[in-house]
């Protein structure tokens, strides 16, 4: 369903497509102006053609290489400047699925330049003017592997753990200047990400496989919910919030004067 009630500007990393395109959709239906920005020049333009005459929205294209510095620097300075933009889907990432001590060392260091450096520089740019109007929101694509480090590989693992960390710690910072930020953690999704992670889709059971429609329907339920960490797989929302309990009421006993008592050292003087 189109609205026809603005909700301003969103900006949509990986957007040519899979989730960042489905993103895309839900969100012109749903009253915002679009900013695209991928690599694929050709992909992108198709799809700003296909949602501007669908939903009568304005959707902009910004093709760009995140791990390029001079390409990450001008969404840099359009989320600084563009006083329209409400909401930045930093949805732009890589994957692996091989052994850690199997993978090339480089591109592992491209996974982490894209997965870490790229989405921490573009809520930077995108989050004091939100702070300094009030409002905005920040929604960051992480994955269940931040939580299940032993699925895939461990570099990917590590750095969507980041990403969640990184939301939480952000959510708690800004949530009282009028920001939301919302930290979604997909599971197996069918996308391209499988086939350039090297283990195809169809490899998987096609019972833990979500289409990326549904995976951005339940995210954005998650968001109108109030969500801080959205996981659309889960059944159980409570057992997130064991979770998240038991890790809260274990942070205060983490740092102290002295050893745990198991470790049978005698307090130095």
């Amino acid at each position: 369903m189109t609205t026809n009630d603005p909700k301003g500007t969103a900006l949509i990393t990986g957007a040519s497509s899979g989730i960042g395109a489905v993103y895309a959709d839900r969100l012109a239906k749903r009253g915002y102006d679009l900013i695209l920005v991928a690599r694929n020049r050709d992909r992108l333009t198709a799809l700003a053609r296909r949602l501007a005459a669908e939903t009568g929205r304005s959707v902009k294209t910004l093709p760009a290489d995140l791990n390029d510095k001079a390409d990450l620097a001008r969404i840099e300075a359009t989320l600084k400047t563009d006083g329209a933009i409400t909401l930045l889907v930093n949805n732009a990432g890589v994957g692996g699925a091989g052994p850690l001590l199997g993978s090339d060392i480089d591109k592992m260091d491209d996974m982490i330049q894209l997965n870490v450096r790229a989405l921490t520089r573009l809520t930077y740019a995108v989050a004091p003017g939100f702070v300094a109007r009030g409002a905005g929101t920040i929604v960051n694509i992480a994955s269940i592997v931040a939580i299940s480090p032993e699925t895939l590989n461990g570099v990917y693992g590590g750095s969507k753990a980041f990403v969640l960390a990184f939301s939480q710690s952000l959510q708690h910072e800004l949530a009282d200047k009028g920001v939301r930020v919302q930290a979604v953690l997909p599971g197996a999704t069918a996308t391209e990400f499988w086939d350039i992670a090297g283990l195809p889709v169809h490899n998987l059971p096609q019972s833990i496989v979500m289409t990326a429609e549904d995976l951005v329907d339940a995210a954005l339920a998650g968001l109108d919910q109030g969500e801080v960490v959205t996981i659309p797989a889960l059944p159980d929302k409570a057992e997130w919030d064991a979770y998240e309990a038991a890790r809260r009421a274990m942070s205060g006993r983490l740092s102290n004067a002295t050893p745990a008592a198991r470790y049978g050292i005698a307090p130095s003087a």
